[in-house]
C-alpha cells in the first residue's frame, strides 16, 4: 500500500462500561477504486433482465397494494407524492409501519433488513427502546417544547465538546441544511471575507449558495433551478483529491479579498461515493491555514458514526467549524449544530437587542427537549455499546461478502466501505466523468439511463426484502448482527442473479 492509500492512526477513548473499536477497519484503496470506477462506466450497464425486472415489478402490485394507494392519494396533496428524496422507491414508494433494529415492516406486512437506517442517523439500529424510554419521560415532563432552556441541551452540548476534537462549543439548529447556512455565515463574519470553497459533488444540504456543484463534480448551477446567480456568486469547487486546483482558487481568491472557508465531506463527496485519500484532509487544513481560511467538516453522516470523535478525531485533523445534523439526535427530528472553536463560535453569541457583533442564526424549535434528551442518551448508549465499532464490523462483513458475490458471478460492480457506510456501485451514475464541459449534455444524457438502472436495482432489492438508500448506500447499524449480514447476502446474491 502506498504512503496516499495508508489508513491515519485512530485513537479510540475508552467508554466506562467497555473499550471502544476502530470504526473504520481499513481504509480502502483509493488509486484502485478510481481505476475500477472508470472501467465501470465505460462498459454497457449491467442491468435486470427484462423478464425478472416484469416479476420485480409484479412484486410491488401484488404484495403491495397499500403502498400503492397511499402513494397515488399522496400525489394529490404533496408534489410528487413524497416529502424527501429518501422516501422515493421505483415504481411507487412504499409505506412503512414499524421499524424495529434491524428491519423495517410496510403498511401490507411485508418485512425488510433496513440498510437506509433513516439516511444514517439510527446507529443504533431503529427504535430502541432505551432511547424512547428516555424521550417518553421527557414528553410526560414538559412535552416537546418550551422555548426556554432545557437541561438537556447544556448535556448534549458538554457531551459533544468532550467527544470531538474541534469542537470547543455548541450552537443546536433544526437540521444539516441550517448547520451549514449558519457554518457559512459565521465563516464569513469572522473573517470578514466572501468566497466559499467546496469539494464538487458533495452534497451540503439544499440552501441557495451550496446548490452548486451537487452530486456531480463541475456542473456548477445544474441543479440551481430557482435559485439567483448572486446566491451562489461566491461559491466554487474542486474536485476531490485534486490540491493543486485547491491551492491555485485560494490563490486567485486571495487577489479578490480571500476565501472564508473550505468546506467538505471527510470521507468524499456524498459520504465517499468518491472516496479521498486518508491524507487529503490532513493537506486540506494546511492549505487553509496557509490562505487564512476556515476549514468546515460536514459531519452530518460521519459524526458518531465514525465514532464519538467523528471523521476529525478518525483523522487526527482539527476543523475550525463542524456542521452536525440528523445524527445529533440518533434518529429523532429537529437535529442540527454548528461546533468549532471559541474564539469563532462567540460570534453566534444570541439574545435579543445583543450590542455583540455577531452572524446572526436561530430557530424556535432548536435545542428542544426531545431532541437533546434523544441525542444526549443516544450518544451515551452508541459509547457504552460501542456502536460505531460493531456496525462497522457488520459493514465489513457485508463488504467481504459482496466482494465475494460479485467476482463469482464476473460481475463489474464495485463495492467498498467505510466501517459502517458502505457502497454499492452498480450503475456508477454519480460517479461519470463531468470534468469536459463540452460533452457535458452527453453526460447528462447518460445520468438518466444510469439513474434508471440504479432504481431498478433498487427495486429489485426490495422486492427482495432490502432496503438500500438509492439502491447505491448502505448503512449498518449496532442492531446488524451476523444472522442479519448473511441473510442480506443471501438476498443479494437472488437480485444479482437476476442481471
Amino acid at each position: 500500500m502506498n504512503a496516499q492509500n495508508q489508513a491515519p492512526q485512530n485513537t479510540i477513548a475508552q467508554s466506562d462500561d467497555a473499550p471502544l473499536t476502530p470504526a473504520i477497519s481499513e481504509w480502502p484503496d483509493v488509486d484502485n477504486l478510481y481505476e475500477r470506477f472508470a472501467e465501470l462506466v465505460k462498459q454497457p450497464m449491467r442491468t435486470i433482465r427484462r423478464d425478472a425486472m416484469s416479476k420485480v415489478l409484479n412484486y410491488f402490485e401484488e404484495r403491495c397494494q397499500t403502498s400503492k394507494r397511499l402513494a397515488e392519494e399522496a400525489k394529490a396533496v404533496i408534489p410528487g407524492g413524497v416529502q424527501h428524496n429518501l422516501s422515493f422507491n421505483y415504481p411507487f414508494p412504499l409505506a412503512m409501519k414499524q421499524a424495529q433494529g434491524a428491519h423495517l415492516t410496510d403498511v401490507d406486512g411485508n418485512r425488510y433488513i433496513d440498510f437506509l437506517q433513516a439516511g444514517g442517523p439510527t446507529l443504533l439500529g431503529s427504535n430502541p427502546p432505551a432511547l424512547r424510554d428516555k424521550v417518553n419521560e421527557v414528553l410526560e415532563e414538559c412535552g416537546p417544547v418550551t422555548g426556554l432552556l432545557h437541561e438537556s441541551e447544556a448535556k448534549l452540548a458538554e457531551l459533544v465538546c468532550q467527544s470531538m476534537p474541534g469542537v470547543d462549543m455548541v450552537r443546536l439548529l433544526g437540521s444539516g441544511t441550517e448547520a451549514v447556512m449558519g457554518a457559512v455565515r459565521l465563516a464569513r463574519a469572522y473573517t470578514q471575507r466572501k468566497w466559499i470553497i467546496k469539494i464538487g459533488g458533495a452534497y451540503h444540504g439544499w440552501s441557495d449558495q451550496l446548490v452548486y456543484g451537487m452530486r456531480l463534480p463541475s456542473t456548477g448551477r445544474m441543479e440551481a433551478i430557482g435559485i439567483p446567480r448572486g446566491a451562489t456568486a461566491h461559491t466554487q469547487e474542486c474536485l476531490p483529491n485534486d490540491l493543486g486546483a485547491l491551492r491555485r482558487k485560494l490563490q486567485l481568491n486571495r487577489l479578490r479579498g480571500g476565501t472564508a472557508a473550505v468546506m467538505l465531506e471527510p470521507l468524499g463527496p456524498e459520504s465517499g461515493t468518491r472516496p479521498v485519500h486518508p491524507n487529503y484532509n490532513r493537506e486540506v487544513r494546511k492549505l487553509c491555514d496557509e490562505f487564512g481560511a476556515l476549514l468546515i467538516f460536514d459531519e452530518v453522516v460521519t459524526g458518531f458514526r465514525l465514532g464519538p470523535g467523528g471523521a476529525q478525531a478518525y483523522f487526527n485533523v482539527k476543523p475550525d467549524i463542524t456542521v452536525l445534523g440528523k445524527c445529533l439526535a440518533g434518529g429523532y427530528p429537529m437535529a442540527g449544530a454548528i461546533g468549532g472553536r471559541r474564539d469563532v463560535m462567540m460570534m453566534l453569541v444570541g439574545g435579543i437587542g445583543t450590542t455583540s457583533k455577531r452572524a446572526f442564526v436561530g430557530g424556535t424549535l432548536s435545542a428542544n427537549p426531545l431532541s437533546c434528551v434523544a441525542g444526549y442518551h443516544a450518544l451515551l448508549e452508541a459509547q457504552r455499546l460501542d456502536a460505531a465499532g460493531k456496525a462497522g464490523r457488520a459493514g465489513d462483513r457485508l463488504r467481504r461478502g459482496l466482494e465475494e458475490i460479485i467476482k463469482r458471478r464476473n460481475l463489474p460492480y464495485v463495492v467498498y466501505n467505510m466501517g459502517s457506510i458502505v457502497h454499492l456501485q452498480t450503475s456508477g451514475v454519480l460517479l461519470l466523468d463531468t470534468s469536459n464541459l463540452y460533452k457535458l449534455w452527453r453526460v447528462k444524457d447518460e445520468a438518466r439511463q444510469r439513474k434508471h438502472m440504479m432504481e431498478e436495482m433498487g427495486a429489485a432489492y426490495s422486492a427482495h426484502g432490502l432496503i438500500t438508500l438509492a439502491g447505491s448506500r448502505i448503512y449498518t447499524s449496532l442492531a446488524d448482527t451476523d444472522e442479519v449480514i448473511d441473510d442480506a447476502l443471501n438476498r443479494f446474491d437472488d437480485v444479482f442473479d437476476l442481471v
